[in-house]
Protein backbone atom coordinates (compact mmCIF):
# COMPACT_ATOMS: atom_id res chain seq x y z
CA UNK A 1 0.00 0.00 0.00
CA UNK A 2 1.16 3.29 -0.92
CA UNK A 3 1.20 6.20 1.76
CA UNK A 4 -1.78 7.91 0.50
CA UNK A 5 -3.89 4.72 0.56
CA UNK A 6 -2.45 3.95 4.29
CA UNK A 7 -3.60 7.49 5.25
CA UNK A 8 -7.00 7.11 3.69
CA UNK A 9 -7.93 4.06 5.19
CA UNK A 10 -6.55 5.50 8.51
CA UNK A 11 -8.60 8.39 8.28
CA UNK A 12 -11.99 6.35 7.67
CA UNK A 13 -11.40 4.24 10.11
CA UNK A 14 -11.04 7.00 12.36
CA UNK A 15 -14.12 8.08 10.94
CA UNK A 16 -16.30 5.09 11.50
CA UNK A 17 -15.07 5.25 15.00
CA UNK A 18 -15.94 8.52 15.44
CA UNK A 19 -19.62 8.07 14.55
CA UNK A 20 -19.45 5.20 17.18
CA UNK A 21 -18.44 7.05 19.57
CA UNK A 22 -21.48 9.53 18.43
CA UNK A 23 -23.81 6.89 18.68
CA UNK A 24 -22.39 5.48 22.59
CA UNK A 25 -25.68 6.71 25.01
CA UNK A 26 -23.15 5.70 28.06
CA UNK A 27 -20.06 7.30 26.41
CA UNK A 28 -21.61 10.84 25.17
CA UNK A 29 -23.39 10.43 29.24
CA UNK A 30 -19.95 9.66 30.93
CA UNK A 31 -18.93 13.02 29.21
CA UNK A 32 -22.16 15.01 29.97
CA UNK A 33 -21.70 14.38 33.18
CA UNK A 34 -17.83 15.15 33.26
CA UNK A 35 -18.17 18.63 31.69
CA UNK A 36 -20.77 19.50 34.52
CA UNK A 37 -19.12 17.96 37.56
CA UNK A 38 -16.35 19.62 36.18
CA UNK A 39 -17.54 23.32 35.52
CA UNK A 40 -18.80 23.37 39.28
CA UNK A 41 -14.59 23.96 39.97
CA UNK A 42 -14.38 25.68 36.98
CA UNK A 43 -12.25 23.68 34.60
CA UNK A 44 -11.83 25.84 31.55
CA UNK A 45 -10.49 28.81 33.64
CA UNK A 46 -7.60 26.79 34.70
CA UNK A 47 -5.61 26.71 31.12
CA UNK A 48 -3.51 29.19 29.93
CA UNK A 49 -1.85 29.63 26.11
CA UNK A 50 1.37 31.55 26.24
CA UNK A 51 0.96 32.96 29.66
CA UNK A 52 -2.46 34.46 28.47
CA UNK A 53 -5.72 32.73 30.54
CA UNK A 54 -7.23 30.95 27.86
CA UNK A 55 -11.06 30.31 29.51
CA UNK A 56 -11.36 27.19 27.07
CA UNK A 57 -11.33 23.57 27.33
CA UNK A 58 -8.54 22.05 25.60
CA UNK A 59 -11.00 19.79 23.24
CA UNK A 60 -12.29 23.08 22.15
CA UNK A 61 -8.77 24.84 21.43
CA UNK A 62 -7.13 21.23 19.50
CA UNK A 63 -10.52 21.18 17.09
CA UNK A 64 -9.48 25.21 16.56
CA UNK A 65 -6.36 24.25 15.77
CA UNK A 66 -7.55 21.84 13.43
CA UNK A 67 -9.74 24.12 11.46
CA UNK A 68 -7.11 26.89 11.03
CA UNK A 69 -4.52 24.20 9.69
CA UNK A 70 -7.57 23.21 7.03
CA UNK A 71 -9.15 26.09 6.19
CA UNK A 72 -5.89 28.54 6.60
CA UNK A 73 -7.85 31.83 6.54
CA UNK A 74 -6.66 35.33 6.13
CA UNK A 75 -8.58 36.41 9.10
CA UNK A 76 -10.19 35.17 12.46
CA UNK A 77 -12.80 37.82 13.84
CA UNK A 78 -13.50 36.52 17.69
CA UNK A 79 -16.45 38.59 19.42
CA UNK A 80 -15.21 38.20 22.88
CA UNK A 81 -11.78 38.64 24.38
CA UNK A 82 -11.81 38.54 28.12
CA UNK A 83 -8.13 37.90 28.86
CA UNK A 84 -6.83 37.46 25.65
CA UNK A 85 -5.72 34.07 25.57
CA UNK A 86 -7.85 32.61 22.69
CA UNK A 87 -6.88 35.77 20.24
CA UNK A 88 -3.26 35.10 21.25
CA UNK A 89 -3.67 30.98 20.74
CA UNK A 90 -5.24 31.52 17.46
CA UNK A 91 -2.55 34.40 16.47
CA UNK A 92 0.27 31.69 17.84
CA UNK A 93 -1.28 29.29 14.65
CA UNK A 94 -1.37 31.77 11.83
CA UNK A 95 2.29 33.04 12.88
CA UNK A 96 2.95 29.34 12.00
CA UNK A 97 0.81 29.37 9.00
CA UNK A 98 3.23 32.62 7.92
CA UNK A 99 -0.14 34.19 7.31
CA UNK A 100 -3.15 36.31 8.82
CA UNK A 101 -4.38 37.93 11.56
CA UNK A 102 -6.67 38.04 14.20
CA UNK A 103 -9.89 40.40 14.80
CA UNK A 104 -11.02 40.18 18.23
CA UNK A 105 -14.01 42.52 19.70
CA UNK A 106 -15.15 43.20 23.15
CA UNK A 107 -17.62 45.88 24.89
CA UNK A 108 -15.24 45.98 27.38
CA UNK A 109 -11.07 45.50 26.82
CA UNK A 110 -9.99 46.47 30.61
CA UNK A 111 -6.54 48.09 30.71
CA UNK A 112 -4.11 45.57 32.09
CA UNK A 113 -5.51 43.16 29.16
CA UNK A 114 -5.00 45.23 26.80
CA UNK A 115 -1.64 46.12 27.94
CA UNK A 116 -1.03 42.32 28.03
CA UNK A 117 -1.76 41.20 24.69
CA UNK A 118 -0.21 44.52 23.03
CA UNK A 119 3.35 43.43 24.72
CA UNK A 120 2.83 40.00 23.53
CA UNK A 121 4.74 38.97 21.33
CA UNK A 122 1.58 37.45 18.74
CA UNK A 123 0.70 41.57 19.16
CA UNK A 124 1.62 41.67 15.43
CA UNK A 125 -0.80 39.54 14.46
CA UNK A 126 -3.91 41.25 16.60
CA UNK A 127 -6.26 44.23 16.65
CA UNK A 128 -8.68 44.67 18.92
CA UNK A 129 -11.97 46.57 18.77
CA UNK A 130 -13.93 47.93 21.91
CA UNK A 131 -17.16 48.09 21.73
CA UNK A 132 -20.20 46.26 21.36
CA UNK A 133 -20.60 43.50 18.32
CA UNK A 134 -23.57 44.57 17.60
CA UNK A 135 -23.22 48.05 17.62
CA UNK A 136 -23.61 48.72 13.38
CA UNK A 137 -20.65 51.04 13.71
CA UNK A 138 -18.61 47.97 14.94
CA UNK A 139 -19.92 45.83 12.08
CA UNK A 140 -18.92 47.96 9.75
CA UNK A 141 -15.39 48.55 10.88
CA UNK A 142 -15.36 44.30 10.89
CA UNK A 143 -17.24 43.91 7.65
CA UNK A 144 -14.50 45.97 6.16
CA UNK A 145 -11.86 44.18 7.44
CA UNK A 146 -12.73 41.16 6.48
CA UNK A 147 -13.27 42.38 2.62
CA UNK A 148 -11.87 40.06 0.69
CA UNK A 149 -10.56 37.45 2.81
CA UNK A 150 -10.68 34.07 3.54
CA UNK A 151 -12.70 34.19 7.48
CA UNK A 152 -12.85 31.98 10.23
CA UNK A 153 -15.72 33.52 13.08
CA UNK A 154 -15.77 32.43 16.66
CA UNK A 155 -18.56 34.38 18.98
CA UNK A 156 -17.40 34.28 22.76
CA UNK A 157 -19.49 37.15 24.30
CA UNK A 158 -22.89 38.08 25.31
CA UNK A 159 -24.46 34.47 25.79
CA UNK A 160 -28.15 35.59 25.40
CA UNK A 161 -30.10 34.29 22.91
CA UNK A 162 -30.89 37.87 20.93
CA UNK A 163 -27.50 39.03 21.19
CA UNK A 164 -26.13 36.21 19.60
CA UNK A 165 -29.08 35.69 17.22
CA UNK A 166 -27.95 39.54 16.03
CA UNK A 167 -24.22 38.00 15.82
CA UNK A 168 -24.83 35.60 13.61
CA UNK A 169 -26.66 37.59 10.75
CA UNK A 170 -24.08 40.31 11.43
CA UNK A 171 -20.74 38.20 10.59
CA UNK A 172 -21.54 34.62 9.29
CA UNK A 173 -22.21 36.09 5.68
CA UNK A 174 -18.50 37.04 5.94
CA UNK A 175 -17.22 33.65 6.23
CA UNK A 176 -16.22 31.78 3.26
CA UNK A 177 -16.88 28.61 1.63
CA UNK A 178 -15.82 25.70 3.72
CA UNK A 179 -14.81 27.67 6.77
CA UNK A 180 -16.57 27.95 9.84
CA UNK A 181 -18.70 30.41 12.10
CA UNK A 182 -17.90 28.78 15.54
CA UNK A 183 -20.46 29.63 18.21
CA UNK A 184 -18.96 28.98 22.01
CA UNK A 185 -21.02 28.08 25.02
CA UNK A 186 -23.78 26.19 23.29
CA UNK A 187 -23.50 23.73 25.83
CA UNK A 188 -25.64 26.20 28.54
CA UNK A 189 -28.84 24.57 26.88
CA UNK A 190 -27.70 21.43 28.14
CA UNK A 191 -26.22 22.22 31.48
CA UNK A 192 -28.79 22.62 34.55
CA UNK A 193 -31.37 25.16 34.84
CA UNK A 194 -29.81 26.46 37.89
CA UNK A 195 -25.98 26.64 36.89
CA UNK A 196 -26.24 30.67 36.09
CA UNK A 197 -28.21 32.55 38.83
CA UNK A 198 -26.51 35.84 38.35
CA UNK A 199 -26.41 35.65 34.43
CA UNK A 200 -29.15 36.75 31.94
CA UNK A 201 -28.73 33.20 30.23
CA UNK A 202 -29.66 30.00 30.83
CA UNK A 203 -31.66 27.34 29.17
CA UNK A 204 -34.06 28.12 26.61
CA UNK A 205 -32.12 31.28 26.22
CA UNK A 206 -28.72 30.93 25.09
CA UNK A 207 -26.03 30.20 22.12
CA UNK A 208 -27.92 26.90 20.83
CA UNK A 209 -31.51 28.45 20.41
CA UNK A 210 -30.17 31.31 18.59
CA UNK A 211 -27.89 29.04 16.16
CA UNK A 212 -31.15 26.69 15.78
CA UNK A 213 -33.02 29.88 15.00
CA UNK A 214 -30.22 30.95 12.46
CA UNK A 215 -29.88 27.68 10.42
CA UNK A 216 -34.28 28.10 10.26
CA UNK A 217 -33.10 31.51 8.79
CA UNK A 218 -30.17 30.25 7.01
CA UNK A 219 -29.30 27.23 4.83
CA UNK A 220 -25.48 28.09 4.21
CA UNK A 221 -24.06 26.72 7.08
CA UNK A 222 -24.45 22.89 8.49
CA UNK A 223 -23.78 21.36 11.96
CA UNK A 224 -20.43 19.77 11.91
CA UNK A 225 -21.71 16.54 13.70
CA UNK A 226 -18.27 14.78 13.04
CA UNK A 227 -16.30 17.19 15.09
CA UNK A 228 -18.42 17.72 17.88
CA UNK A 229 -18.85 13.86 17.89
CA UNK A 230 -15.02 13.28 17.97
CA UNK A 231 -14.57 16.03 20.32
CA UNK A 232 -17.28 14.31 23.42
CA UNK A 233 -16.24 17.04 26.35
CA UNK A 234 -17.03 20.34 24.01
CA UNK A 235 -18.66 23.67 24.93
CA UNK A 236 -19.87 24.19 21.82
CA UNK A 237 -22.32 21.26 21.05
CA UNK A 238 -24.15 22.40 17.39
CA UNK A 239 -21.99 25.27 17.48
CA UNK A 240 -19.38 24.32 15.10
CA UNK A 241 -20.99 25.32 11.96
CA UNK A 242 -19.50 24.77 8.55
CA UNK A 243 -20.24 27.02 5.66
CA UNK A 244 -21.47 24.66 2.23
CA UNK A 245 -22.81 27.25 0.23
Amino acid sequence: MTDNSINKAFEAECREQIAQQGDDQKLTGLARDFFNESAKHKYSYHFSWMGRPIIQLPQDMMAMQEIIWQVKPDLVIECGIAHGGSIIYYASLLELQGHGEVLGIDLDIRAHNREAIESHPMSKRIKMIEGSSIDPAIAAQVRAAAEGKKVILVLDSNHTHDHVLEELRLYAPLVSVDSYCVVMDTVVEDMPADFFPDRPWGPGDNPKTAVWKYLEENKDFEIDVQLQNKLLITVAPDGYLRRVR
